[in-house]
């Protein structure tokens, strides 16, 4: 009797620290599951009707609004574009500053396509497209500035088109807090399992589907 209860003592205590160790990473997973969705709801909401938009992008019309402006690149400046330059290489400086006062676009940093005629600018956009042509004899500036809506800009930073460095650390951080919320999710649902027995034929549900539809309707 003696050696059944030195046994059986220790069992409660085991009980309590499983119950305890249990306890705690329920409330980490909790608090990670929250933090994360917080840091990723306005992007899943974006991405999520942006998803819809994009399935649909055929029958949703856009009327692209162009606009043309024009100006002149100061002597002085001019001179800095008759020297040679690489192909790519962008506009100096001062030439970008004064095009941005001149038509209201700024080509800085950007690669420039240099020709014996003129220097041409791309500044492709989210949701549009601009461009900016300098004539190396004249110094005659024009732009075009082309607009599809707000629909085909949020569909752009969905796909992050043109949408810079800064958007494309932003995505990488949202897909990050997205993987995090979804595996914290899924170890919150088998803890939760063994009292909703309905958990599992779920998740299961979640990934037949869409495998049957890629393989029977996609091909």
């Amino acid at each position: 009797m003696r050696v059944t209860r030195s046994e059986s003592a220790p069992q409660p205590a085991v009980r309590k620290r499983k119950s305890k160790w249990r306890g705690w990473w329920l409330k980490q997973l909790h608090s990670w599951h929250w933090m994360s969705a917080a840091i990723s709801l306005v992007g899943m909401l974006l991405f999520a009707a942006t998803g819809i938009t994009l399935n649909h992008a055929a029958s949703i019309g856009a009327t692209p609004v162009v606009t043309d402006r024009a100006g002149t690149l100061p002597p002085p400046l001019l001179r800095t574009l008759r020297t040679p330059a690489a192909t790519d290489a962008p506009l100096p400086a001062p030439v970008a500053a004064a095009v941005d006062r001149a038509v209201g676009l700024d080509p800085a940093g950007r690669p420039g396509e240099w020709s014996d005629a003129d220097v041409y600018v791309a500044l492709p956009r989210p949701g549009g497209d601009a461009w900016v042509s300098i004539d190396r004899a004249s110094g005659a500036i024009t732009s075009e500035t082309t607009s599809r809506g707000w629909i085909a800009y949020l569909n752009d930073l969905h796909k992050g088109r043109n949408a810079g460095g800064a958007w494309s650390w932003f995505l990488d951080i949202f897909a990050g807090a997205c993987i995090l919320f979804t595996l914290t999710g899924l170890l919150l649902l088998q803890l939760h399992a063994r009292h909703r027995p309905t958990t599992w034929p779920i998740v299961a549900a979640g990934v037949v589907i869409p495998t049957v539809l890629i393989l029977v309707f996609i091909h």
